[in-house]
């Protein structure tokens, strides 16, 4: 299991590790570039919706990879009359084999679950 601290500006060290650990679990190279679609769309909603830091967990798992993003935030999911923007978390439920989104007094928390290793 990996995990990482992230603010606004490590961004790009997010979508980094993503990448990183779906080529160490085997994904193929046609399925990681929709993986880090959807991981720095819900790690975006993250530091921008919730409350940084945020933290990505990744872990491989009945032959899939799990990526989780948690805040201490509540964000409400989804686009607000009048704004533009707000469909990430839509684009990662399109991309990702599973979606699950927990919102309490803990946080928020995001499961991505993505199938396709090379084993698979």
């Amino acid at each position: 299991m990996k995990e990482i601290s992230f603010r606004l500006p490590d961004l790009p060290e997010v979508r980094s590790a993503a990448e990183t650990q779906a080529r160490a679990a085997g994904m193929p190279e046609e399925a990681i570039g929709d993986l880090v679609i959807a991981v720095n769309e819900v790690a975006t909603n993250a530091v921008t919706h919730g409350a940084p830091p945020a933290r990505l967990r990744t872990w491989e798992e009945d032959e899939g990879l799990v990526i989780e993003v948690h805040d201490d935030g509540a964000w409400r999911p989804g686009p607000r009359p009048g704004t533009v923007g707000g469909m990430g978390l839509w684009v990662a439920r399109r991309l990702a084999t599973d979606l699950t989104l927990r919102i309490g007094s803990g946080g928020s928390t995001v499961t991505m679950r993505f199938a396709g290793t090379a084993s698979a």
